[in-house]
């Protein structure tokens, strides 16, 4: 992702000479744009790197473009749908990046991958693959590169020890941060820039937006992302617990799932609320009969409070005409599988709620 372009303190207009007031996005003289260099510099960018197949960097650099125009002018309208067409390109691409990637670049196969046929392409889109998964395992650590963020997971680790031991502390917060790098996941694969994850002990943690979504789709894709990597956690630990049969592994699993399954509620900035956004009403019911029959499978009590709350958001508030199918499944599957991996969880370990 390309960095932002440092934004010069401006003291005078460049049209009529008139001083200007910081923050301030056009001229109150001659109404002449502030930062008309630095917008033409970024757009100049922004076409470089659509052309060169980058629309992650492309994305990132028109939001930067987007935040110095004015609203409700023709030019913040028209860098608004380039960032919405850019936003929903890199969403509908996801993982196909990577392989078209590979496809393109069959020419540049080692002779001995291109003389194995289909089976060279395969493992030469393999390569990409695992270039990408490396990359998240690289944006994983980056939060610790962060001292704030260190400074407060110790911090939360140290209360969380005095509560329960030191093996369920440190499992407990590296499951909070892995949630929390799934939202700078999102963030960063829309060109969106954020806070390093910052914990609040006995409240969880949280990633401040700098920049904010363009509709309920991109919100939905950001909240319900660190859930999904929360939920990986969880698995991870419990796969973990019965490989080794420790049960503060399964302990840890159970939190872990409790805590993303209580994000899931939609209310609020939870990730439920975000998600929730996205779906029309008849979307919102369907996400209710999928917590009640939860519910009624594993009897995590947890879910009656979900569910009221997702039933007072279908019949009361506002939702648009048309949902996205991608955050009902997402949503859907997250409220199933977590409810059935806490309850396995608990079973295992036989903790008590």
């Amino acid at each position: 992702m390309a960095e932002a372009l440092a934004i010069p303190v401006t003291q005078r207009c460049e049209g009529c000479g008139s001083e200007l007031a910081p923050r301030l996005l056009t001229c109150p003289s001659c109404r002449k744009l502030v930062h008309g260099q630095t917008l033409k510099q970024l757009a100049a960018d922004a076409q470089a790197a659509a052309d060169r197949g980058a629309p992650t960097e492309a994305l990132s650099l028109w939001r930067q473009a987007l935040d110095l125009l004015p609203q409700g002018t023709a030019q913040h309208a028209q860098v608004l749908a380039r960032v919405e067409g850019l936003s929903q390109q890199v969403d509908a691409l996801g993982l196909k990046v990577p392989l078209a990637e590979a496809e393109r670049s069959r020419s540049g196969m080692p002779k001995v991958l291109a003389s194995m046929g289909a089976l060279g392409l395969l493992l030469w889109k393999f390569k990409f693959v695992l270039v990408l998964l490396l990359g998240k395992g690289k944006l994983l650590l980056l939060g610790l590169t962060k001292a704030s963020t260190v400074f407060s997971m110790l911090l939360a680790a140290g209360v969380y020890w005095t509560a329960w031991g030191w093996p369920f502390a440190l499992g407990l917060v590296a499951c909070i941060y892995v949630h929390e790098m799934g939202h700078v996941a999102a963030l960063r694969n829309f060109g969106m820039q954020a806070s390093a994850p910052m914990f609040i002990p006995g409240l969880g943690a949280f990633v401040r937006l700098k920049q904010s979504p363009v509709d309920g789709r991109e919100d939905a894709r950001v909240g319900l992302a660190g859930p999904i990597w929360g939920s990986a956690a969880a698995v991870a630990a419990m796969v973990a617990a019965l490989v080794t049969g420790w049960k503060g592994l399964g302990a840890i699993a159970h939190a872990a799932a409790w805590l993303n399954l209580f994000n899931l509620l939609p209310v609020w900035q939870l990730d439920g609320g975000r998600g929730f956004r996205a779906l029309a009403r008849k979307q919102r019911w369907m996400a209710v009969g999928v917590l009640g029959a939860t519910w009624f499978l594993t009897g995590e009590s947890l879910l009656l409070l979900i569910g009221a709350a997702a039933a007072y958001r279908a019949f009361a508030s506002p939702a648009p005409e048309e949902g996205d199918q991608r955050t009902l499944v997402e949503y859907s599957v997250l409220v199933a599988g977590l409810g059935a991996l806490g309850h396995a969880a608990k079973l295992w370990t036989g903790a008590a709620l």
